[in-house]
């Protein structure tokens, strides 16, 4: 039994863990040369709703990676504008640490490994092409290839490439292999109804600010320092987090400790940046041109069912933002054990596991694809953390930070260590 998954940000490690662990030959192919993809440089998890879903994963038997990232923290229950009980994981550390803990399950990684070509078998996927010609077949596929880039579409859509932790120009522009497979995507949409979002942060360079800054944010984890008007840059409605598109990020520079100072906005004018005390000698990091405008995302989403396996293929699933409009990591992670489970579910020609709404994930999978098929729902994003999506997780009384409730609400749907490989006990569940 061998999968093959395509892209190793978040989702392609999470269902490579899962997939592994599972008993599947696993094979993980990246385009660039480190593994987690925008996870280089992101960092915030278990805030606000993110919590819920964490600890439902771990009940589940899937939680490896929270408990990898877990141990990787730098500063764990923080609060932010808007958000509660974060943690910050080390964003220099993490992806290594990802990469050994990968390789020790046996998975094998292949990097600089861009996918551009597939041998289809009418509905059944039987394998994927390398640029440089190399082949790899397997019982069943996963696309987690995410939805950002190519430069054409940062620079069509966006202000253009602005060297983000991508590095589309040194790798190669993200290819679709839900795309390749011949299945129509979605596009996901402004406020405004134009093509796309923009990343919703930044990275500074910890020694170029001031250096009572640095160890506040050593020490805190968060800085928030107020902007006079005339600074203010209001890029919220650009954003693909819009569980930041509150008005203390476009009235402060928010900043958080993820090893770099992650500045909580798509992009701020390097000029004006440096009017602002302590921020006399900012430095970008991801991306260079920060100044300019952030990396371009949701332009190739799969339609798929609540199994996540992509409608039109038998044995092809997605996760991450390939799913639907989700923006984080806890959301790629989630999404990402799902589908490397059924993946191996699929390949051994047994029932496929969709998640009750009774649980956040599983209501999430199943609101997102919903909230798709609407003109209005292709125009927000949604994160556990914020926003539409936390909204509807409170109104359904989902959100919880106390794990024994979590633990029963996973134990009442006959769910316990199901990802370990447990009998599931409730046909309801099987698909």
């Amino acid at each position: 039994m061998k999968i093959v998954i395509v892209g190793g940000g978040w989702a392609g490690c999470a269902a490579a863990v899962r997939a592994a662990k599972a008993g599947a030959e696993t094979v993980l192919l990246e385009r660039t040369d480190m593994l987690l993809g925008t996870g280089q440089v992101g960092g915030i998890m278990r805030n606000n709703g993110r919590w819920t879903a964490a600890e439902e994963c771990i009940a589940m038997g899937g939680g490896e990676l929270f408990q990898l990232i877990d141990s990787c923290c730098r500063h764990k229950n923080i609060s932010f504008p808007g958000h509660a009980h974060a943690s910050l994981y080390d964003v220099g550390k993490t992806p290594g640490k990802t990469e050994q803990y990968l390789r020790s399950l046996g998975i094998h990684l292949r990097f600089q490994s861009r996918v551009t070509g597939v041998e289809l078998d009418g509905s059944q996927l039987k394998a994927v092409k390398l640029q440089d010609g190399t082949r790899f077949s397997a019982d069943a596929f996963l696309d987690t290839t995410g939805t950002a880039g190519p430069t054409q579409n940062c620079t069509k859509y966006g202000n253009g490439c602005a060297m983000c932790i991508l590095r589309c120009p040194s790798f190669g522009g993200r290819i679709s292999l839900t795309g390749l497979c011949g299945i129509p995507e979605m596009h996901g949409k402004k406020a405004d109804g134009s093509i796309g979002a923009m990343s919703g942060s930044c990275k500074l360079m910890k020694g170029s600010l001031a250096p009572e800054i640095v160890e506040q944010l050593d020490r805190d984890g968060v800085v928030v320092v107020p902007l006079p008007p005339e600074l203010c840059e209001d890029h919220l409605s650009l954003k693909a987090c819009q569980q930041y598109a509150l008005p203390a990020y476009s009235q402060n520079l928010v900043l958080l400790d993820t090893g770099h100072a992650k500045l909580m906005t798509p992009y701020f004018t390097l000029a004006q940046l440096h009017k602002v005390p302590g921020f006399e000698t900012a430095r970008y990091e991801d991306p260079y041109a920060g100044g300019k405008g952030n990396s371009m995302r949701f332009f190739a989403m799969a339609p798929r069912d609540d199994t996540l396996r992509v409608q039109g293929m038998d044995n092809l699933f997605c996760a991450g933002e390939k799913s639907g409009l989700l923006v984080g990591h806890t959301e790629a992670i989630a999404t990402g054990t799902l589908a490397g489970w059924n993946a191996v579910q699929c390949a051994r020609g047994l029932p496929l596991l969709t998640l009750p709404d009774t649980l956040a994930v599983g209501d999430a999978v199943h609101f997102v694809r919903e909230q798709m098929k609407t003109e209005e729902g292709v125009r927000k994003k949604f994160t556990f953390s914020g926003s539409v999506l936390f909204a509807h997780m409170k109104e359904r009384g989902l959100y919880t930070t106390n794990t024994v409730e979590v633990q029963e609400r996973v134990a009442e749907a006959g769910l316990t260590n199901v990802f370990a490989g447990e009998q599931i006990s409730h046909d309801k569940n099987r698909t």
